[in-house]
């Protein structure tokens, strides 16, 4: 046994990349067995799937973890500069598949599962979305995060590690019940928690002066403090040669557990500051509209802040550089207004504990940040109260007094007497209630700002921020927005992916432009109909889903006229609805209407508290309830309504598509990326020229999209005399379609529920226009009918082209920016 026991361990000290580790089948089969018996004490007779679910993870984490390690210290051993990349949402969706497939082992592990009888696609199901983000911004996180690995950029990830992430969506009658997320009861087995690294933040006390070595300088005094305890994920890029961090952070008490309150029969007083303390890190964005939401909020945003510019500081000291050399290893990317007390942050620690000068650390903390811009909407704009940030935050708020104080010396010098200009430009808001607005601080505190759309950069440069883009022009630059290919059509659309791969070779996976070699197969009807043929079955696995979800049958035949993206007022679900009850109009008038059968396809969340986008969402169910039960009606036409969209949810619905609807009133939407992934998928955008459909646009030639409604030029001028009321009386279609409601043929047992949406219509003064819109809305999609109807080819063609030229778009292209003209980052061999 001795002999046994010594060669077994001379076998594991041979390589610790060695056989049960490899990356072949049988490593991974060998891999499995190991921790499904020695991670998880379970025999194969009393495993259950998720036993198996567990294993598999396992394995494939153990075949990233020694890449993870070289990488991390290769990092180190080159002194590279690395970008910080802050944001409160990474929606990272499912990572087995994910991980598989950029290791390049899915065939790997279909044998080595199928040789224990199971099914590689069926165990990668059982895993829950990380819901750690809201929609668009956290999902653009994680496409980020994936291209930096795939292109060899040092960089890594700062989040929350969130116990309930983004609610799970219930319809219940139609309406909107919001459930916790539990995505966290099965553990997470990509995470490794790091408690050697965790860090104190400090609130509430205050700021007092102090003498140091003949200087005034700064103490926080008397402050509560909230223990951050980091868990990080690996971030492995396509061919498994890089993997990057994502470092999520909890929050715990300090003082756990007091026993002389429980000693002394205080039970709740005893733990009350472990709760308080772990309410930072509960929930994903609690509700802010009230008072103590707004407090959890600011305190959420700060914890997030101070551990990750702690975290980024510890390690930079290892080198035992001069802190004047940090901009040459650190760029801090503000993902949004969120984490923007970086800028303080960072001040507070370079001049109170490091005791650099103020001119010092201000050059030095402007050249480590840059500011994402994600919205135009200037009531989105985050603004903290003043006595909110002054009780939480005192020192902070000294310091962004001191940032605004000389900021507008400045600007006073070079503007004179105009008065306007520096109540527009002050970091403090002083009409009403003072506030902090933190896009101010985010420009004037970084040494670079950038939209996400050319249309989104230039309205910040002339709506927005016109004062900010007069003086630092340079400052303002354009990162159109992008997804990452191998998450969006090699995961999400194998059939597809495999096509592509088979015309123009596999590099598409790196370089998405390649796909532009597509396009010679446009006019061969025999690949076209082997294109339309995985459209087809795409549609078809769609189909059965819905039936199994919604026991509604669908027909794949059907043109799946889609929306999905989290519900808001200006994105225009409203407007996509309408057109439902004006198509539902005309068959009630003519059940024998010519008309292609359509399946009109909603997913959306719509926050807690955004009362009219819960409405719009029963007025979807409403409408489904009454054509999907027509006996005339629902022969033409389906409207389907999946609920709890996630990221998962949205790969069995993008690669199905036919349309891509995009219809938010021009000039709201930033840029917006599922119009990218449903291009990617070969579906045809129905579209307002908005955030970055502008550049798809241009992109596919006007030929290939379908572009309806007023610029964001023109919605400016009509707004002055826009009069829904009149667009009403004069369009009998759009009468009659807002007149079904107010009859309350969507409501029959609750008569009056949507006279809101009737009333923001037409009393409230309609200010997204939909009316104003919904004309060329109905026109254009009338003829999107005839096409699909009438030249099935010329459909294909037009999809196809979408595939091959949606290059520009993917997220590699958008880093490469990043990193060329922001960060001043290479990729690291």
């Amino acid at each position: 046994m001795q002999n046994d026991s010594t060669n077994g361990g001379a076998r594991r000290r041979r390589d610790p990349r060695s056989e049960r580790v490899a990356m072949t089948a049988d490593g991974i089969r060998q891999d499995f067995a190991w921790h499904l018996r020695y991670s998880l004490a379970k025999a194969e007779e009393t495993a259950t799937d998720l036993d198996r679910f567990s294993a598999l993870s396992q394995s494939i984490r153990d075949r990233m973890v020694e890449r993870w390690i070289q990488t991390q210290e290769e990092y180190h051993r080159k002194g590279v500069k690395r970008v910080h990349y802050l944001s409160l949402e990474f929606l990272m969706g499912r990572l087995l598949g994910n991980n598989v497939i950029n290791l390049r082992l899915d065939d790997a592990c279909r044998e080595a599962l199928a040789d224990v009888g199971i099914d590689w696609n069926s165990l990668r199901d059982l895993e829950s979305d990380a819901g750690l983000g809201n929609g668009g911004l956290g999902r653009l996180a994680a496409c980020f995060l994936d291209s930096m690995a795939t292109m060899g950029i040092p960089a890594i990830g700062y989040g929350l590690r969130y116990d309930y992430g983004i609610f799970r969506q219930r319809i219940v009658d139609g309406a909107q019940v919001e459930e916790p997320d539990h995505w966290l009861d099965n553990g997470f087995v990509w995470e490794i928690a790091r408690p050697e690294y965790a860090c104190e933040v400090r609130f509430e006390g205050r700021a007092e002066a102090i003498e140091i070595g003949g200087a005034m300088r700064w103490r926080w005094a008397d402050a509560s403090t909230v223990k951050g305890v980091p868990y990080d994920l690996p971030i492995v890029g396509y061919g498994g040669k890089v993997v990057n961090t994502l470092r999520l952070w909890k929050a715990q008490a300090t003082d756990e557990f007091d026993l002389d309150d429980f000693n002394r029969g205080s039970y709740v007083e005893a733990v009350e500051r472990k709760v308080l303390a772990e309410n930072l890190t509960k929930v994903l964005y609690p509700n802010d509209n009230f008072s103590q939401g707004k407090e959890l909020r600011l305190r959420q945003q700060y914890f997030f802040v101070s551990c990750s510019v702690q975290d980024i500081l510890r390690r930079f000291r290892v080198d035992g550089l001069p802190f004047t050399e940090l901009p040459s290893r650190v760029f801090i990317q503000l993902n949004d207004t969120h984490p923007t007390l970086v800028i303080p942050e960072l001040m507070r620690i370079l001049l109170d504990r490091e005791m650099l000068d103020w001119d010092t650390a201000w050059s030095v903390t402007q050249a480590c940040t840059g500011y994402t811009n994600h919205t135009i909407l200037p009531e989105a704009l985050e603004c903290w109260s003043v006595p909110l940030m002054q009780r939480l935050l005192p020192r902070h708020l000294q310091i962004i007094y001191e940032i605004n104080g000389r900021f507008l010396r400045d600007v006073a010098a070079r503007f004179p007497g105009d008065i306007g200009r520096l109540q527009r430009m002050s970091i403090i808001e002083e009409a009403g209630r003072k506030r902090v607005r933190m896009a101010n601080l985010a420009i004037i505190g970084s040494s670079a700002v950038n939209g996400v759309a050319a249309l989104h950069t230039r309205l910040l440069r002339e709506k927005l921020f016109p004062d900010f883009a007069e003086i630092w022009p340079e400052k303002f630059s354009n990162k159109t927005n992008g997804i990452t290919q191998r998450r969006w059509l090699l995961k999400a659309n194998p059939r597809l992916a495999a096509l592509a791969t088979e015309v123009v070779g596999d590099g598409w996976i790196r370089d998405l432009s390649i796909l532009r070699g597509l396009e010679a197969k446009a006019s061969d009807r025999a690949f076209l109909d082997r294109f339309r043929a995985i459209k087809r079955a795409n549609k078809e696995a769609l189909a059965k889903h819905i039936a199994r979800t919604l026991r509604i049958t669908v027909d794949p035949d059907s043109i799946f006229d889609v929306q999905v993206k989290r519900l808001h007022e200006y994105k225009r679900q409203l407007l996509f609805a309408l057109y439902v009850i004006v198509v539902y109009n005309r068959l009630l008038e003519n059940p024998s209407l010519d008309i292609p059968k359509r399946t009109f396809i909603f997913s959306a969340k719509a926050a807690p508290g955004y009362a009219m986008a819960k409405l719009i969402i029963q007025l979807i169910h409403g409408i489904a309830g009454v054509v999907n039960e027509h006996p005339s009606v629902s022969r033409k036409i389906k409207v389907v309504f999946l609920p709890d969209y996630c990221v998962s949810l949205a790969e069995r619905i993008i690669p199905a598509a036919d349309i891509s609807e995009q219809i938010s009133l021009a000039g709201m939407e930033a840029s917006g990326t599922g119009n990218m992934k449903l291009m990617l998928n070969g579906a045809l955008t129905v579209g307002t020229l908005d955030g970055a459909n502008v550049e798809i646009a241009e992109e596919v030639g006007t030929d290939n999209i379908f572009i309806f409604g007023m610029r964001t030029e023109e919605v400016e001028a009509a707004r002055s005399e826009y009069s829904p009321v009149a667009i009403y009386k004069s369009d009998p279609e759009i009468r009659l379609a807002i007149d079904r409601i107010r009859q309350n043929v969507f409501s029959v047992l609750k008569p009056g529920l949507f006279e809101p949406i009737v009333r923001s219509l037409l009393e409230w003064g309609d200010h997204y226009m939909l009316l104003g819109d919904m004309r060329s809305y109905i026109d254009t999609q009338d003829a999107v009918g005839r096409l699909y109807a009438d030249d099935p080819y010329g459909w294909a063609r037009r999809a196809l082209v979408n595939v091959a030229r949606s290059g520009r778009f993917s997220s590699d292209r958008t880093i490469a920016e990043y990193a060329h003209d922001i960060w001043h980052v290479t990729p690291c061999d």
